[in-house]
Formats: C-alpha cells, sequence, structure tokens
C-alpha cells in the first residue's frame, strides 16, 4: 500500500519573524515558498506602488541566500538597494506597509531591522562597501561572510569596476559577490573548459592544496622563483587554452553561471562558495520580471519601478487626464531635434522613466543611453559640446548628484553649451531619502556659467526650453514627478524673458509679496484669490540667474515670502533673502523650503505638511 503523499504547508508571510525557519525546509517547501512570495510581492507592489519586475526576479535567490548564510552574524549588500523585498519579508518585516509613512522602506535601511547591514538607493555601491566591511572584519579578528548582491545593471557603473579593482587586488580578504545578471549586464562565459577548470581551481581541495604550496615555495629565494614559473605557466594555459571571463582575469574565483530561479542549484553554489578562501564570484542568470505576464515580457523599464496598478489587466491607476512634466519635456525635445540637427540625447538608463523612447526611436544615430553611468553622461556631453553639438542630458535630480564634479569640471568650467533637464525634481514621496530630488538647485548654484529654470505652468515650457538652446552655456530645467491636466496644453504658450520672473497678481497697496517657485505656485494663487487675500504673487522662473530688476522694486513692501518647495532652502530661497538684505530691505522676509536634511518616505502631501509647505499652509501666513 503506497504511503499517503504529504501535502505541503503555506506560511504565513505577514508572520515570519526571522530566516531561521528556512534551514528545516526541504526544496519542495522552498518552492512552494518561493511562490506564495512572489504572489505577495505582485499583490502589495499593486497596492503602494514600488521597485516590482527587479524582486520578482531575486526571489529563488533571496531564498537560497537567508537558507545558506545566517544574516544575524553574515552581511549583505543589495545592489541596486530595490531589490530587497524578499529579503525584507524572510526577515521579520510585513510589507503591507511598503513605501508608506513610517512604513516599510523600499530599500535596505539599518535603522529598520539589524538584518539590514548597510543602505543605498543608488547603484554600484555595494562592492566598494564590502571591501571595507571585510578589512575591518579581518583587523578585528571576527568571522563572517560578506555578500555583495549586485545586479539590474549596477556591475556597469564604474564605482563597482573600482570595487572589483580592489577586491581583486587585496586577496587576503574574502568577499563573496553575487552578480544577478538579467540580461541587463555581461552575458555568460561558455565553454567546456571553462567549466572545468573553474570546478577545479575552485574546489576545496585545490584551494588546500594551492595554500601549502605557496607556504612551502616562499620559505627559499629558489622556492619563490620556482613558484613564479609554476605561476605563470599555469596563467598561460588559463588564458590561452581556456575562454576567460573579466572576472577569471582579475583572479576571482568563478562559481556559474547557474539559473537563479533553481533554489537548489543556488544553494550548492553559495554553500561553495562559502567554503572557499578567495573573493569568488557566484554568477546567476535569471528574468527579471519573472512570475507575472506583463513584467516578464517588459522589454523597456515599464515594470521596473511602478505605481499603483491593476493585477488583473496590468494597467496602471493614474489619472488619464494628466500628462507627466517628463512626457511634456520629451515632447519638446522631439520637437527640436526634428528643428536642430546638432542636437544630442544622452540618458543614464532612464530612458522609459524620462518618455523618450519616440525620441530615440526617431533619432537613433543622436541618442544615447550610457546605462547606470552618470559621470560618464556628462563628460560625454561635453566632448559632443566641444565639437559643436548640443547635447540634452536627461537625468534624474538624484543621480544628478553622482555627476556633480562633472557638471562642474567638464561642463561649467570650459563653458560649453548643454540642457540638462532635471527630471524628478523636488519631493518624490514614496522611494524615500536616497532619491529625494531637493538637492540639485542648491548645488547647481554654487557653479559658475550655470543657469536654472522651473516652469510652474505648461505655458512656460516651450519659452525655457528653446531659451536653453542660446548660448548660455549650462542650462538645467527643473520639473517634478508628477504631471499637469492635458487640459492645460490648451493655453497659449509664454514667452518668458530670459533671467525674467512673472506677475501673477498685482496689488496697490505694498503689503504682502509671495515670490514662488514651481507648479505649487498656481495652487496658491488660487487660493489667495478664493480668499480675497491682499498678496502680489511672482511666479519665480529663472532661478539663477533671478530677476533682480523686480526684487528691486519690492524694498517697499512689509512682507516678503519666499516659497521653495521643490529644494531646500540652500537654493533659490537663501539666495534671494540675501540679495534683499544686501539692498537694504527692511521688512519681514519668510523664507519656505525644505529644510537642509534628508527627508524619510511619505506621500509628497505629507512631506509638504509636516515642512509647512503645503499650498493652504503658505496662504496661512497672509
Amino acid at each position: 500500500m503506497s504511503k499517503k503523499k504529504k501535502e505541503l504547508q503555506h506560511i504565513d508571510l505577514t508572520k515570519i519573524e526571522n530566516p531561521d525557519f528556512l534551514k528545516t525546509l526541504n526544496y519542495k517547501e522552498l518552492n512552494l515558498l518561493c511562490d506564495d512570495i512572489r504572489k505577495y510581492l505582485i499583490e502589495t507592489v499593486s497596492k503602494n506602488g514600488g521597485h516590482l519586475s527587479s524582486n520578482l526576479g531575486v526571489v529563488e535567490s533571496t531564498v537560497a541566500l537567508c537558507k545558506v548564510f545566517d544574516f544575524s552574524k553574515d552581511k549583505i549588500i543589495f545592489d541596486v538597494g530595490h531589490q530587497c523585498y524578499t529579503y525584507k519579508l524572510l526577515t521579520g518585516r510585513n510589507l503591507d506597509n511598503l513605501r508608506q509613512k513610517d512604513g516599510v522602506s523600499g530599500f535596505q535601511k539599518t535603522a529598520e531591522s539589524p538584518y539590514d547591514h548597510y543602505e543605498a538607493g543608488h547603484s554600484s555601491t555595494s562592492i566598494s562597501a564590502a571591501n571595507g566591511m571585510a578589512i575591518a572584519r579581518d583587523l578585528k579578528g571576527e568571522k563572517y561572510d560578506i555578500i555583495s548582491f549586485i545586479g539590474d545593471a549596477s556591475i556597469t557603473n564604474g564605482l563597482a569596476v573600482e570595487g572589483l579593482n580592489m577586491c581583486a587586488a587585496d586577496k587576503k580578504h574574502k568577499v563573496i559577490i553575487v552578480l544577478n545578471d538579467n540580461d541587463m549586464s555581461i552575458s555568460k562565459n561558455v565553454g567546456g573548459f571553462s567549466k572545468m577548470f573553474r570546478k577545479f581551481s575552485n574546489s576545496a581541495l585545490y584551494c588546500k592544496t594551492r595554500n601549502a604550496y605557496v607556504r612551502i615555495m616562499n620559505k627559499t629565494p629558489v622556492g619563490r622563483k620556482l613558484y613564479d614559473f609554476t605561476a605563470a605557466i599555469k596563467n598561460w594555459l588559463k588564458r590561452h587554452l581556456i575562454q576567460m571571463s573579466l572576472f577569471d582575469y582579475l583572479g576571482f574565483g568563478v562559481i556559474g553561471p547557474y539559473d537563479g530561479h533553481n533554489v537548489k542549484r543556488v544553494v550548492q553554489a553559495l554553500e561553495k562558495a562559502k567554503k572557499m578562501d578567495k573573493s569568488v564570484i557566484v554568477y546567476l542568470k535569471t528574468l527579471k520580471g519573472k512570475g507575472y505576464k506583463y513584467s516578464e515580457k517588459d522589454n523597456e523599464g515599464t515594470w521596473h519601478g511602478v505605481g499603483p496598478f491593476d493585477i488583473e489587466t496590468g494597467e496602471f491607476k493614474a489619472d488619464p487626464n494628466n500628462i507627466s512634466w517628463s512626457q511634456q519635456y520629451a515632447d519638446l525635445l522631439f520637437e527640436q531635434m526634428n528643428n536642430q540637427d546638432n542636437i544630442y540625447t544622452i540618458v543614464p538608463g532612464t530612458m522609459y522613466g524620462s518618455c523618450l523612447q519616440k525620441v530615440f526611436d526617431f533619432y537613433p544615430d543622436r541618442c544615447q543611453d550610457v546605462g547606470i553611468a552618470e559621470e560618464h553622461a556628462v563628460v560625454f556631453a561635453s566632448g559632443l559640446a566641444k565639437e559643436g553639438f548640443h547635447p540634452v542630458i536627461s537625468m534624474y535630480s538624484t543621480f544628478l548628484q553622482r555627476a556633480y564634479d562633472e557638471v562642474s569640471h567638464d561642463l561649467a568650467r570650459m563653458n560649453v553649451n548643454a540642457t540638462i533637464l532635471v527630471d524628478r525634481s523636488g519631493l518624490v514621496g514614496q522611494d524615500g531619502n536616497t532619491h529625494q530630488g531637493i538637492y540639485d538647485e542648491g548645488y547647481l548654484y554654487s557653479i559658475p556659467n550655470t543657469v536654472i529654470a522651473m516652469a510652474t505652468e505648461a505655458s512656460e515650457t516651450k519659452s525655457i526650453f528653446e531659451e536653453s538652446f542660446k548660448n548660455h552655456g549650462v542650462f538645467a530645467i527643473r520639473f517634478p514627478r508628477g504631471g499637469f491636466p492635458m487640459e492645460s496644453l490648451k493655453k497659449p504658450a509664454v514667452d518668458v524673458k530670459f533671467g525674467s520672473w512673472i506677475i501673477s497678481k498685482e496689488i496697490n497697496k505694498k503689503e504682502n509679496c509671495l515670490i514662488s517657485v514651481g507648479p505649487n505656485t498656481n495652487k496658491v494663487l488660487d487660493l489667495i484669490e478664493e480668499n480675497k487675500l491682499d498678496v502680489k504673487v511672482i511666479k519665480a522662473i529663472y532661478l539663477k540667474p533671478f530677476d533682480l530688476e523686480m526684487l528691486k522694486t519690492l524694498l517697499d513692501f512689509k512682507k516678503i515670502v519666499i516659497y521653495d518647495a521643490y529644494s531646500t532652502v540652500n537654493g533659490f530661497a537663501s539666495s534671494v533673502s540675501s540679495k534683499l538684505m544686501e539692498l537694504g530691505f527692511k521688512g519681514q522676509v519668510i523664507l519656505k523650503a525644505i529644510p537642509d536634511t534628508f527627508v524619510d518616505q511619505a506621500s509628497v502631501k505629507e512631506q509638504e505638511e509636516m515642512f509647512g509647505l503645503e499650498p493652504k499652509q503658505i496662504v496661512e501666513l497672509f
């Protein structure tokens, strides 16, 4: 009589306390767990938004990592940090409030859990950080493993290569690098000799024998020469008989490539890596977006970072009557590239996010996605500019931070012409303090030969954008995440004179004045009109240079509020305030901008309320 087949038990994912339970599960149970996690991730992100496809692609590898290692003492760094959703779930964090105010972050967060050992929102930092941790561990005489889990093309960034270079050179301090290749980084290394050599050179017996041989040979001068000779022969054979990867040449042990969705194979690979005595690459091939039909078929990045969506239809829950600021500037760029054949568009892996597919499709010879390489993007642009082209660099504010030196040194210092579309400027909500777009205004202010502008409504965008091509040097155009009603596109274009502001509401009595930046200006203006307040309202379109002549006309006012909900106080607000004092203004100046701080996740509205920047809070000042 056959034994009754044991029914697999589902685990309540919301009640997991730590990963220890994984040690007791067999592979069938682990596979069931992975299926359940994947469903839970889809449900959670469909409500709260977040990084979906990247997390769906790393479920099995994360489960395997948590089964093999003990992350109460071992350390893991996810790179890019948004790949950590499964890890958070397995380390006792319910994701139902993911990315909400006071909820679980979409990135590793050291203050959130002792299982989070590092944190980063930008890519390619994990190997350098792991190097530092490994040296600290060894200097303190401690014993634990350090894992860099790197994927989503992070390995292509120069910083990752710098980390690899140090890791390869400093062979005393072991780091395990798990490369999650989802067809966005390097291709796999093939060939029977390669697989055979790796299997041999990474074995525990080989490592033990090699170390003994090195110790014996290094005891005498003759032995050292003999070791150098035999090592040269080995390396010659390796170079000429075996197809090698960059990692082989750098001296890493390489395990793989393996199917990153096969829990058993990943566990075996990680256990092998754990036993090795040198830094090692575990190479996994994964499918980004695995388990959800819409994200699996995505080749453009639509499902990389998403807002709320309908699981059944795959439709996003955005307002169909709105158009994004990104789309507005993408449309203007398309039109300008049609009229001007010396424009060249550059993005650092954000073509889809900045709505530039059409531009790239129609002008492939004058567009370049450089991948996650912001510094390269700007220096590349400077080379184009020096040879008579006008580069347009479209880059999220948070990523532009990584290219500050290049904007200053390679664009502005040489005073070449370039347009920078600073996407996602201002508060960005649930992505949290690694992604806020509130710092670019302040540091761009510090760079000579730089113009900064920000439209308050769609009718001003065309004039600003076209002005950026008129030999002003570096011309940064800021615009926020989100959008505006399509209906507003019907308004006639406004001609904004270079360096000027616009008076939106004039008054007779010189009592109160509002100098306001960005789209929130119109919300405040509506409330002022609704409440019949006697306030002069000025739209500060150009932030640098600003309208000094108009500022001089305000010196007799009793109160001036400078309102910038899209930057820290260190940018436009402080500069205008200082100039008012310099001009001898005797009245009250109130600065309403984001404080000099890192802003945690919440909705944009909640963040504005926290800092007194909601339009209704501004109106209450008068």
